[in-house]
């Protein structure tokens, strides 16, 4: 979103007064990404002259920081000879994302007319399976031999890295294009003697990633060790591609907003939130709220098994929202921080990491459990009028709820990572769904032994 209402107004004005250089001067003392958050903004029947007036040596870079609602409807405005130089300048990942976010009919076009060189690159990239790291990962990057001096590396790049997405880390291959070391362009800046070579400067004991490894492993591994770039390899150590640091946000935006769909009870849509129909939206989330449904079920019959009893002390039933809410909510902060730990790794799905999760969270849910269940048992005394039988009824049922609500957010999330589900669905609601139905076993169980009733 440009935030900018002024430099829009600006801008607006001048197309309207068709003061196309000063504009064009304008724009290029602007950054990519905030032009390209400007046409975000702008009415859309400017965006294709907007477009056409900027350098042509930041068109495609604009291009690719787009929102895909504003690249399809510029390339519906594109001749094929625009498309074609714009597809040119574009980056093979951003080229891939590109195609994989627009429908088919431009899919269709874009394929046309893409050069050769990069279709071949891109059919590769789309062959890979879904959320792999050969899916993300870009084929442009400096690739060196151990022979090279340092001066012939600098003359490499001053040759070919205006077209590389990074040069700052260089990968060595030998003949048969095996990953066999890295060195950095501080590494052989730092080198004086000019006719050092990458065999004598290079790191050889490379980290990298499989291109059919999950694309998440891959973002993992370079926040662990702070890489900017991470070599893609092949079955056989072959160097084929690397993922970038822009990639990995990506793939971290992507997850954080699937987590958070899955979170609210219903699946991630892979376009934004205007591109996606309302066809598509409903078949992401209707699923999900069917089968909610269903499960109440299982509220529904525990509340109809207990009608008699609640009849006998209606007082109870007043409480029942107060067990119920506290139950799912204590059970989702456990599972939100579980979530969030396994996600980031802190916790392993082994022994000793869940013995003390277990162990910690008894601790916290005995402390919440009593702190929430003394002041609730003073409230209703002072507030809402009722017997102590019935006082100390809803109080101990929230502190045992709240302990088997917390133990239960935390280990659902680790059951799921240990038969390959994402942790995230087992986040509210599906786990408030768990603990209404518990919560209400358990306060019945209670006012039995505590009110007989």
């Amino acid at each position: 979103m440009f935030e900018d209402d002024t430099m829009l107004e600006t801008i607006e004005k001048m197309l309207e007064e068709k003061e196309y250089l000063a504009l064009r001067s304008t724009l290029t003392e602007m950054q990519e990404a905030d032009i390209a958050a400007l046409f975000g903004e702008m009415r859309e029947d400017d965006l294709p002259l907007m477009f056409r007036i900027l350098p042509k040596e930041m068109a495609a870079s604009c291009f690719s920081y787009m929102e895909p609602e504003v690249q399809q409807l510029l390339i519906e405005e594109f001749s094929d000879r625009e498309l074609t130089s714009i597809l040119d300048g574009l980056f093979v990942d951003d080229a891939v994302n590109l195609i994989e976010e627009m429908p088919a009919n431009v899919v269709h076009r874009i394929i046309q007319n893409v050069p050769p060189d990069k279709r071949s690159q891109i059919n590769m990239i789309l062959r890979y399976p879904k959320n792999s790291t050969g899916t993300i990962m870009t084929t442009e990057f400096v690739e060196l031999r151990e022979f090279m001096t340092r001066d012939d590396v600098f003359e490499n790049i001053r040759r070919s890295g205006v077209d590389k997405e990074t040069v700052y880390d260089c990968y060595v291959t030998d003949a048969a294009r095996h990953l066999i070391g890295v060195i950095s362009v501080k590494d052989l800046i730092m080198s004086e003697n000019g006719e050092v070579t990458v065999g004598e400067l290079m790191e050889p004991d490379v980290i990298s990633v499989n291109a059919m490894d999950d694309r998440e492993e891959a973002v993992n591994i370079m926040k662990k060790y702070g890489f900017i770039a991470l070599p893609v390899t092949d079955s056989e150590n072959r160097l084929i591609g690397i993922v970038t640091g822009d990639d990995a946000i990506e793939v971290l935006e992507e997850e954080t907003t699937e987590d958070i769909a899955l979170m609210a009870g219903m699946t991630a849509s892979e376009k934004t939130y205007f591109m996606t129909s309302v066809f598509e939206t409903w078949k992401n989330r209707v699923p999900w709220l069917m089968f909610l449904m269903i499960s109440s079920v299982f509220t529904s019959k525990i509340l109809q098994h207990f009608e008699g009893r609640l009849a006998a002390n209606a007082a109870l039933i007043a409480f029942m929202p107060v067990i119920m809410g506290t139950a799912g909510n204590a059970g989702g902060q456990s599972s939100a921080t579980i979530i969030r730990a396994l996600s980031t790794e802190e916790v392993k799905i082994r022994i000793p990491d869940i013995l003390r999760i277990i162990w910690k969270e008894l601790r916290v849910a005995f402390f919440c459990g009593l702190t929430l269940a003394a002041g609730n048992f003073l409230k209703m005394l002072a507030v809402d009028n009722v017997t102590v039988g019935v006082a100390v009824t809803v109080s101990v049922s929230i502190a045992a709820i709240v302990v088997i609500a917390k133990l239960i957010g935390a280990l659902l999330p680790i059951g799921a990572r240990k038969i390959g589900l994402d942790p995230a669905v087992m986040a509210s609601p599906f786990i408030t769904t768990i603990c209404d139905a518990l919560s209400l076993l358990l306060y019945f169980r209670a006012a039995a032994m505590i009110l007989g009733i």
